[in-house]
């Protein structure tokens, strides 16, 4: 009787529990307090991802790009020379254009790809023109993968074989895009120096 009684005891502490919580949630004043809760989370989860999407979109910006005096003396200062830069209709495409992608998950992505980067500022890796020429072939190699592994995304999101007006174009360029459509080659493979000057030391593979 005894183990009973201490059993029954003890699923009622426990129906009791909650039996009490329940009576709490339905007072008024705990129902405003769980909703405030509620609306203060709901809020804060606001304004961190806004705050979180507005760093992302900063570091987007061409300026931010080139806040860094080896994008800007370097590579910059080629792209500024280039129909991706300045052309007849008007239209540049940003560093961020062709080096990040838009859709959330591939960028989130490239975004951690990017602390590499940083830490090649920190250490100094290519604060000089004499680094940075000494690195450009490796730094290029490594984004030229990317974009071929991506089927040049970024360049797509501009440029596309259905788009093109291939009566418009010279012949050489025509008869490389449509060798290049039938083949399903991506843009990079053919046009690696576009808006940066190649590399010293590029191999036939390099070259595509």
């Amino acid at each position: 009787m005894a183990g009973s009684d201490g059993r029954s005891g003890g699923d009622s502490g426990g129906g009791g529990g909650l039996s009490r919580l329940w009576r709490w949630l339905r007072r008024p004043s705990a129902t405003i307090t769980v909703l405030t809760l509620l609306a203060v989370g709901f809020a804060s989860g606001v304004i961190a991802w806004g705050g979180f999407n507005t760093v992302v979109e900063a570091t987007n910006t061409e300026a931010f790009c080139i806040s860094c005096h080896e994008m800007r003396d370097n590579v910059y200062a080629e792209y500024k020379q280039t129909i991706h830069y300045s052309n007849r209709t008007g239209v540049r495409a940003v560093c961020a254009d062709c080096h990040v992608p838009r859709d959330w998950t591939h960028k989130m992505i490239r975004k951690v790809q990017a602390t590499k980067e940083l830490y090649g500022k920190v250490m100094g890796t290519i604060d000089t023109k004499e680094k940075f020429e000494a690195k450009r072939l490796e730094l290029a190699r490594s984004e030229w993968a990317r974009m071929k592994a991506a089927d040049s995304r970024e360049c797509r999101n501009c440029h596309g074989f259905a788009s093109m007006n291939a009566e418009t174009q010279k012949p050489r360029a025509k008869k490389a895009h449509e060798l290049g459509q039938r083949a399903g080659q991506t843009c990079i493979a053919c046009h690696k120096g576009i808006a940066h000057k190649k590399p010293q030391g590029m191999t036939e593979e390099d070259e595509g």
